[in-house]
């Protein structure tokens, strides 16, 4: 992810990890989406999405989490 900002360096780097702290914040803080999440914290989606696929996961937007 490009880092823009201070949030990059507050997510985690390990997948497992990352997966629990987005779709907690996507479920608690973003239910308008993951464009929203990405936007408020300078992340890059299509960074975000390929490490999360990377661990086997992806963004399912009708349920707002990634699975």
């Amino acid at each position: 992810m490009t880092e823009q900002g201070s949030s990059q360096s507050q997510l985690p780097t390990d997948p497992i990890m990352l997966l629990s702290v987005v779709n907690t914040l996507l479920r608690d803080k973003y239910p308008e989406g993951l464009k929203q999440l990405c936007e408020d914290m300078n992340l890059d989606s299509d960074e975000l999405n390929q490490r999360l696929k990377e661990a086997g996961f992806e963004y399912i937007p009708s349920v707002n989490q990634y699975r």
